[in-house]
């Protein structure tokens, strides 16, 4: 990934008191920890130092990353290995669903890399993923976290017919910041995937970062725009410099903020707002169903 910021000795803003975290133990963390290493699994949680895992794995829940932890994809915000990814494990599909019986959860998440380099952007795992682990666990509700596919229509009808009750994908960031946050992508594009998806009769879920040095004005534009795409759900959180090659923290956004770009939401008719500094795309999940 390319190098986005030169660490320096320059004095940086300081956490607030907000943003402190508890760090992971417990009987359950230990669980879910012990099924991801026997499965070989791999999860958003880690490879994107997640604050929350150890709350999520200690309350017995994890998000699933498919199609390995390596991603063609270079966002100057995201924790995520970079590079050629090799190639994907078809049994993988097996081994998560596995996991999530075992794990007995009640509401599964699972995302994955981009895989540009595939030409069905790893449409085919998704399905499989998502088939396999109703087989297995049909009471289980799925939320599905898919990436951009780059206007592959046809790849996203296959990811999204597996059945899952819920298919999500991030803007992460306002139109202005998308060449700075996302270079690989385009926010018109990302829109228009969540509205195709909303046309194919899914519940529609996306999610955006702030303190990127985004205005209110822009971030409520995005709620607009989202909104006029047929978006169902929508997560806001804080934006957290995983190490000082990503992007600076351009603000520490107060709670108070979160709270009203929540009221805001819900103004502009979305069934179900998460806001908060802690919110993360996947962070209680569940309650919106």
């Amino acid at each position: 990934m390319p190098i986005v910021n030169e660490p320096s000795d320059q004095a940086r803003p300081r956490k607030p008191d907000w943003l402190r975290v508890k760090l992971p133990i417990g009987e359950e963390y230990r669980k879910v920890r012990g099924l991801v290493d026997n499965y070989k699994l791999h999860t958003i949680c880690q490879s994107g130092n997640c604050p929350n895992m150890g709350e999520c794995w200690g309350a017995g829940t994890a998000t699933f990353m498919i199609l390995g932890n390596v991603c063609t994809r270079s966002c100057t915000f995201c924790a995520v290995k970079t590079g050629r990814p090799n190639e994907y494990d078809a049994d993988e599909p097996r081994r998560v669903a596995e996991a999530i019986f075992l794990m007995q959860v009640k509401h599964a998440v699972i995302t994955s890399v981009n895989r540009d380099e595939l030409k069905d952007r790893g449409a085919e795992i998704w399905y499989q993923t998502v088939v396999k682990t109703k087989e297995m666990s049909p009471q289980t509700t799925i939320e599905t976290l898919i990436p951009d596919v780059k206007a592959s229509w046809d790849a996203l009808e296959k990811m999204v017919a597996g059945g899952q009750e819920v298919v999500s994908h991030n803007m992460e960031t306002v139109a202005s910041l998308y060449r700075k946050v996302r270079p690989q992508a385009k926010y018109e594009r990302s829109l228009e995937q969540i509205l195709r998806t909303k046309d194919l009769g899914k519940r529609t879920k996306s999610g955006i970062m702030v303190g990127l040095g985004e205005t209110k004005d822009e971030v409520l534009a995005t709620m607009d725009d989202l909104a006029a795409h047929g978006c169902d759900v929508l997560t806001i959180g804080q934006y957290l410099q995983p190490t000082r090659m990503h992007i600076d923290v351009a603000e520490f956004v107060h709670p108070d903020i979160f709270a009203m770009y929540k009221e805001e939401g819900l103004k502009r008719g979305f069934d179900f707002v998460e806001s908060g500094p802690l919110v993360r795309s996947s962070y209680h999940a569940e309650r919106h169903l």
